[in-house]
């Protein structure tokens, strides 16, 4: 162990060693301070197995143990709900398979931890974050984990979300979930992780993995990524099956890859993607070659003339002079700005809840009716009525009423859903961006992607300022953050959205912008914010 880590320090470090420890975390220094994976990437670690001086069994344990010392010990980042029982095994396999046959690609042997809504058919549990299906062990992977286990990924354990995604109360609080709850951000542990991939996003971020799988159905991928300081794709609908995730809405959700780098989310990505028959919308991908040839280039900013979104920005002050900042480097980095106004957007809002609250009841009896034995739940109304009885864990910080909401809810073929779907697409693809791009003969659009974290508030629940991931959700469209500065040391992205089937030309412009920026900084698992630190845009 120790030559390993020894090794490991050597030629994977990519950081600094983390400094400032919260004083609750002092018996787990050793864990924080000397931890040799602390922002590796997928080359490093591909060239180190490769090189035979670093095995998919070493990762598998630095990540466990990395796991065990800051997740519900030290400071207690509830980021992980459980860890496979399986993943030494199964990397001991790989490697051994590497040894014989040689690797698969960029996922082999590499750990990867998967949101608490998405299947596994192992011995892991998969809950969306609610008591009310705790024991339920799925019947089959989820299409996503089939492909990352095809790939050769170990599914190294399952993440805490905001309970059913984000999807059952107005004032809620993001990342709490009765099976996980509190996650905190490692950057100021009293601040929210945003959700609701807050596990995936938060446990990448600490580097209690290389690679996370979260899911969006709006803002669920790029908001957690925006403000724990990494990269986030939410891919075009379409582009990744949905089979065995928990849904909330059919016209917007997908899986998405989280990362430190842009190369590893979009490496992560391509993994994921692919046509399954079990998904009819998944077909639509065909004709749109998914082609990372030209994406990691650092001029890749070059001649693209891209959206200014500042509709979306407005929101905060000092995000605002970020945004400024990132604008001025792409400027710099040969791109063209344009102005845009993109009114339709303001309009939105209230036909995307409808639409969300009629697709949630239909999607999630047609899961529960298909889920493992331990479902405790097999309808809308028994887990209202589940939670009612469990009050006490399930109800103790805010309550259910869109669960209560959706569930007064009818059949999809009612006009009211109807007319809000239509109007949703018109608004957003029609007379929104598509619009815009073919106004202004636009490559893409940038906008912030979000607020800093705010204050954990059990009292007051979430304090959402603003962000640009409405408009790429409702539309279904891809969307990627790359962080783009700091205020007060919390994290903010920036946020590159465009037409559907664009995700390699987002990809190389989000590159684009890491490569000459480099705001990425490794969470130093701090009490709260430093009011000394000064917003930074490198």
């Amino acid at each position: 162990m120790a030559e390993r880590r020894d090794f490991l320090k050597l030629s994977l470090a990519a950081g600094t060693a983390l400094a400032a420890q919260v004083p609750e975390a002092a018996a787990e220094a050793a864990a924080i301070n000397d931890f040799p994976l602390e922002e590796a990437t997928l080359d490093q670690v591909q060239k180190a197995m490769a090189d035979g001086d670093l095995s998919a069994e070493d990762l598998a344990e630095a990540y466990l143990e990395r796991i065990a010392a800051l997740n519900a010990r030290g400071p207690e980042l509830r980021h992980v709900v459980e860890v496979n029982p399986d993943a030494l095994a199964i990397a001991a396999a790989l490697d051994e398979e590497r040894a014989k046959k040689g690797s698969r690609g960029p996922l082999h042997g590499v750990p990867v931890l998967i949101k608490d809504n998405i299947d596994t058919a192992d011995k892991m549990q998969t809950t969306a974050g609610s008591l009310a299906l705790e024991g339920h062990v799925a019947p089959r992977d989820a299409a996503v984990v089939e492909r990352l286990r095809a790939a050769g990924a170990v599914i190294l354990g399952k993440t805490n979300l905001s309970e059913w995604a984000n999807f059952r109360s107005s004032r809620s609080i993001s990342g709490w979930s009765g099976r996980g709850g509190q996650s905190r951000n490692p950057y100021a542990l009293d601040r929210n992780t945003s959700g609701s991939s807050s596990g995936s996003g938060g446990a990448v971020s600490a580097n209690l993995c290389l690679l996370a799988v979260g899911t969006e159905t709006d803002g669920s991928v790029v908001s957690p990524a925006s403000i724990n300081g990494i990269v986030g794709i939410k891919p075009t609908l379409g582009r990744v099956s949905r089979r065995g995730i928990i849904p909330i809405a059919a016209s917007q959700d997908t899986a998405g890859p989280m990362a430190r780098t842009v190369k590893d989310a979009a490496l992560l990505l391509f993994a994921m993607c692919g046509v399954d028959e079990a998904d009819a919308v998944t077909a639509s991908q065909r004709g749109h070659v998914y082609d990372l040839t030209k994406a990691f280039d650092a001029d890749g900013l070059k001649g693209a003339r891209i959206g200014v979104a500042r509709e979306m920005a407005g929101f905060h002050r000092r995000v605002d002079q970020l945004f400024e900042a990132a604008l001025g480097e792409l400027k710099k980095a040969g791109a063209e700005l344009v102005d845009v106004l993109m009114p339709s957007l303001k309009e939105v809002g209230k036909h995307e809840y409808e639409v969300l609250l009629y697709e949630f009841k239909d999607g999630l009896e047609a899961y529960l009716k298909t889920a493992g034995p331990g479902a405790k739940v097999r309808t809308l109304a028994e887990l209202i009525a589940f939670n009612e009885a469990e009050a006490e864990r399930e109800l103790r910080y805010f309550g259910q009423e869109t669960l209560i909401a959706a569930a007064a809810k009818g059949p999809l073929t009612e006009q009211a859903y109807l007319d809000a779907l239509a109007a949703c697409r018109r608004l957003t693809r029609d007379e929104g961006l598509d619009a815009a791009i073919a106004k202004h003969k636009l490559d893409a659009f940038v906008a912030p992607t979000d607020s800093p974290a705010w204050p954990i508030d059990i009292v007051n629940g979430d304090h959402y300022l603003g962000g640009s991931s409405t408009a790429p959700a409702v539309s279904g469209y891809p969307h990627v953050t790359v962080p783009m500065g700091a205020v007060f040391g919390l994290p903010v992205g920036l946020s590159f959205f465009g037409a559907a089937w664009s995700e390699p030309k987002l990809i190389r412009y989000a590159y684009a912008f890491e490569q000459a920026t480099r705001h990425r900084t490794v969470p130093r698992l701090r009490p709260t914010v430093d009011p000394g630190a000064r917003p930074t845009t490198r």
